[in-house]
């Protein structure tokens, strides 16, 4: 009989478990995966001040699941789960369709808390999903609407009046992103930048407390760089529609973007299980209910203590809680022994912006980062796991949407990647490349490469310095004091023979020098005259027509535009190749730069490439093997 294992929940503990249990049983056809969620796409949570700020659009932090799990042992099933019955091992929609399972993974994930406050839950924008952060971007710019039509002046600053509560790392990230944003809003706007007030607000008195102090010290003091109006000590009350009440004094503005607490989502501790704190179940050291053994929980969802204190709501902390549960599933069904959970965080990163940052790096001996190496530690884990849920395809558009799309210069390398011009420009340039690559190749051929070895020794100048030399040695040899008559003649004739062959060398290397100009590179590199010697020499002719065809091809396509990216790198190699082998001279370099300026896309632009690509890349996503590697760009 076959074991069902269900997943509730499809953020970064639940795609997790996902995968793993994927590489358990994968050639275990006793055992069912089933994933399940309200929503077709995991959020990449981390990144929602980035929307939230305008630095990236929407789809930045979205990843269709079924993408995610295409080609694997997981079935994904999108439906909204009301109740679970732990009896009968049954989940239900509210569709009222059933779900039977033999072990439940819960990684339902956690919402934010208000603390209890008046008026937060009423008025005040949370930032803890995809919709909130697509509402807080739309309500930013309704603001400045609004404020460009607004005569009275207190109105005015009212509604140019943005507050961040909590200054913890979501809300350091959001009041980063918004302070950078409401500066290009102001210029696109024609509002004056002193009238916009970006603030941060929390209760304690200072920051990012989970961070050393030194940290803590760089991130404060880069805040009130940018602008950040930072209120420590200073409660909230009160939250209303128009206006907050902070530390007892009544602050006028139309947006309050609330970060201020998280707690355990309302599904999980309305499930009926012996709940720990801040709305989580609790749970033994092998992620289990303590009051059901067949009932998992990871994440956000789950409560356990390590050394007194418990284990934090971070992405690294729900990847470990996924890891012990899967592996004690699998110990489970397959009767190997279970193992407890131990932490091992390994650090925390906050961007302040988008070109500065702070991090902690390291479990035993941390490391204390910041400014650009920090956000370039960011973006380096955050590729490193877009490309184990999604592969090279998300790696690939993270990187479009943090570095090559971006606007307004918003990234930790500025606007120098995103700087872009029309492909048309480039036509010309395609074309003639294309020609002169043709014109190699059929020059070629007129010159009989088909038919014998033409290629140029790679050693010809070292030929003609041996040659000379050994011809000199001959000379002063017979010049010199001689034992006997005969023995100078015959080392006279011997130099006359020698310096006729030097002279000879010399003739056929002058030529070929006069053909080709005089040598990039007069020394050739001991690898490349290794490959020479051993491989393209005793099979001369038929290297040569390879090349040929290939310089004939690479210039047809480059000017009908066909694959041009990939011929582009093959012109940019073959120029290197050819360069190495001592057979060309400067002129050549050109080549390779004019190949390098292609290969962004230039066939786009009255080329094949225009109609090509995009039936190819539709097939080619179709596809088992390359939806399953995610080998292909959206």
């Amino acid at each position: 009989m076959k074991k069902r294992i269900i997943i509730l929940g499809a953020g970064y503990a639940g795609v997790h478990a996902g995968k793993l249990l994927h590489k358990k049983f994968r050639k275990d056809d006793t055992v069912e995966i089933t994933l399940i969620d309200r929503k077709p796409y995991h959020t990449l949570m981390t990144e929602l001040h980035e929307v939230a700020g305008h630095r990236t659009n929407e789809d930045a932090i979205r990843v269709d699941i079924r993408k995610i799990f295409a080609k694997r042992k997981v079935d994904f099933i999108q439906a909204d789960i009301a109740s679970i019955d732990f009896e009968m091992q049954e989940l239900r929609s509210k569709d009222d369709i059933t779900f039977s399972y033999d072990y439940l993974v819960i990684g339902t994930g956690s919402e934010p808390c208000d603390y209890g406050i008046e008026g937060v839950s009423e008025h005040a924008m949370t930032l803890w999903s995809y919709e909130d952060a697509v509402r807080i971007r739309e309500h930013i710019l309704h603001m400045f609407r609004e404020a460009v039509k607004e005569t009275n002046p207190k109105k005015r600053k009212s509604l140019l009046n943005f507050i961040v509560a909590g200054a913890g790392f979501t809300g350091v990230e959001m009041v980063g992103e918004l302070v950078e944003w409401t500066k290009v809003l102001a210029h696109e706007f024609k509002v004056d930048r002193e009238e916009i007030n970006v603030s941060i607000v929390d209760i304690l008195p200072k920051i990012l407390p989970i961070l050393p102090d030194k940290l803590i010290h760089k991130a404060t003091r880069r805040l009130y760089k940018m602008g950040v109006n930072v209120l420590l000590d200073s409660p909230i009350e009160k939250v209303d529609k128009t206006y907050a009440s902070i530390g007892g004094q009544i602050v006028h503005t139309h947006t309050v973007i609330w970060t201020a607490g998280v707690m355990g989502c309302s599904f999980g501790a309305n499930l009926g299980l012996t709940m720990g704190k801040k709305g989580r179940v609790q749970v033994n050291a092998y992620m289990q209910s303590i009051d059901d053994d067949h009932v998992y929980l990871i994440g956000d969802n789950a409560y356990f203590e390590e050394d007194h204190h418990p284990v934090p709501q971070i992405v690294e902390a729900a990847h470990q809680t996924a890891e012990t549960a899967v592996h004690n599933i699998h110990a489970d069904i397959t009767g190997k022994e279970k193992e407890k959970f131990k932490s091992n965080i390994r650090g925390f990163m906050v961007s302040i912006g988008s070109r500065y940052g702070v991090a902690n790096i390291g479990a035993k001996k941390p490391v204390a980062l910041s400014g650009w190496l920090a956000m370039l530690m960011k973006h380096l884990i955050n590729m490193v796991y877009l490309f184990k849920i999604a592969g090279v395809n998300r790696t690939f558009s993270y990187m479009l949407h943090e570095f090559f799309h971006v606007k307004d210069r918003r990234s930790f390398v500025g606007g120098h990647f995103s700087k872009a011009s029309p492909n048309f420009f480039l036509l010309p340039f395609r074309v003639y490349l294309g020609v002169m690559w043709m014109i190699e190749g059929f020059k070629k051929i007129d010159e009989g490469w088909l038919k014998e070895a033409k290629m140029i020794a790679s050693d010809a100048a070292s030929t003609i310095s041996g040659a000379v030399e050994t011809a000199t040695d001959a000379v002063s040899a017979a010049s010199g004091a001689a034992a006997t008559a005969t023995d100078a003649v015959t080392a006279a004739s011997g130099a006359v023979a020698t310096a006729t062959d030097a002279v000879t060398a010399a003739t056929q290397v002058g030529e070929q020098v006069s053909q080709y100009g005089e040598p990039l590179i007069k020394n050739v590199p001991g690898f490349m005259q290794w490959i020479i010697d051993n491989i393209v020499a005793p099979n001369a002719v038929a290297f040569q027509t390879v090349m040929v065809i290939t310089e004939i091809v690479l210039g047809a396509c480059l000017i009908i535009g066909l694959f041009t990216f990939v011929w582009s790198i093959v012109s940019a190699g073959l120029t290197v190749m050819i360069t190495l082998t001592g057979m060309s001279d400067a002129s050549i370099l050109w080549y390779f730069f004019g190949s390098i300026a292609l290969i962004g896309g230039s066939g786009s632009m009255f080329g094949l490439d225009y109609y090509i690509l995009p039936w190819l890349k539709k097939r080619w996503k179709k596809i088992g093997i390359v939806r399953k590697s995610y080998l292909y760009f959206d």
